[in-house]
């Protein structure tokens, strides 16, 4: 069934669409039952890991600092991986889809979240930013969209509407704070959490990514949420050396990053998120593609 649209090229709303999503109707039987089967995502969780060959982003990196692009200068290693996630994306819609009330919805935006701490001491203040992406974007483009919500959250004091909220919440009495996440919970089940409540929320986006690199050590499986509706949780650790054989039987020295995901099964089957995290790890083998907008970009199903 064709995906119908308006005069503009717009998919159309229908009935059941979410002002963040747009309802799927052609879904194979079983996935309609697995929401109701396997209720929260903490049911429902895979994990991956896998590693990044860095000698090869490391050369990438190298020459983006000789462009005269001041973008391209300033990229780093996250950049990259967020930049081939939203590509992958591009191709491989269903891994943006999310469950709410119960029902399988396709994304209709790329959305990160992200940790930003002020500084690196130790208590230092902490800020949640969400940033948003579309399918067509280049590496320069998230690499401009993430550095300006960033440096936003690294300014001194509550920088986001959500880190205001949440303070003003902590000093209400902890079973009025509960009643009101219940309360949330029980409006984002039904699709009418208010909308300007939604777009703060860090537990609403397409992923989720945190750098334990930048503390030395190896990523962890981080839990999905079971508030909001984030699928998929990327955490990646610190670069380390390994010794290999090459094909013609010499031992050197090789650099590697590991990386986890831990995704929500119940969005998409296991041969298609084992395609996009096939695509996800080409185009950061291949970096140079991100340079450029890809040649089309792929819906998913009605």
């Amino acid at each position: 069934m064709a995906i119908k649209r308006d005069k503009n090229g717009k998919i159309k709303r229908r009935l059941g669409d979410r002002f963040n999503g747009r309802r799927l109707r052609t879904l194979p039987p079983m996935m309609y039952a697995v929401p109701f089967i396997m209720k929260e995502r903490s049911d429902s969780q895979n994990y991956f890991k896998s590693r990044v060959d860095m000698d090869v982003v490391e050369r990438f990196l190298r020459k983006c600092k000789q462009s005269d692009s001041e973008k391209l200068r300033g990229l780093g290693f996250m950049h990259l991986l967020v930049a081939a996630y939203v590509r992958t994306v591009s191709q491989k819609p269903a891994i943006n889809r999310f469950i709410a009330g119960q029902r399988i919805y396709s994304r209709t935006e790329i959305t990160l979240s992200m940790v930003v701490k002020k500084s690196m001491e130790l208590n230092a203040q902490e800020s949640t930013i969400k940033v948003n992406f579309q399918p067509t974007d280049t590496i320069e483009q998230v690499y401009d969209k993430m550095e300006e919500k960033i440096a936003i959250a690294k300014s001194a004091g509550d920088t986001n509407s959500f880190d205001r909220l949440t303070r003003k919440l902590f000093v209400l009495p902890a079973i009025v704070f509960r009643g009101f996440v219940a309360l949330l919970r029980f409006m984002d089940y039904l699709g009418i959490m208010p909308k300007a409540l939604h777009r703060v929320s860090p537990f609403h986006a397409s992923f989720f990514i945190t750098n334990l690199g930048s503390l030395g050590i190896p990523p962890i499986y981080h839990h999905l949420y079971n508030f909001g509706d984030l699928p998929l949780f990327i955490s990646f650790g610190n670069m380390y050396r390994e010794k290999i054989v090459d094909r013609e039987g010499n031992e050197r020295t090789k650099k590697y990053l590991d990386y986890t995901v831990v995704m929500d099964e119940r969005i998409t089957d296991g041969h298609y998120y084992s395609s996009a995290l096939k695509s996800l790890e080409y185009y950061m083998r291949h970096p140079e593609e991100l340079l450029v907008p890809p040649e089309t970009v792929v819906d998913d199903i009605e």
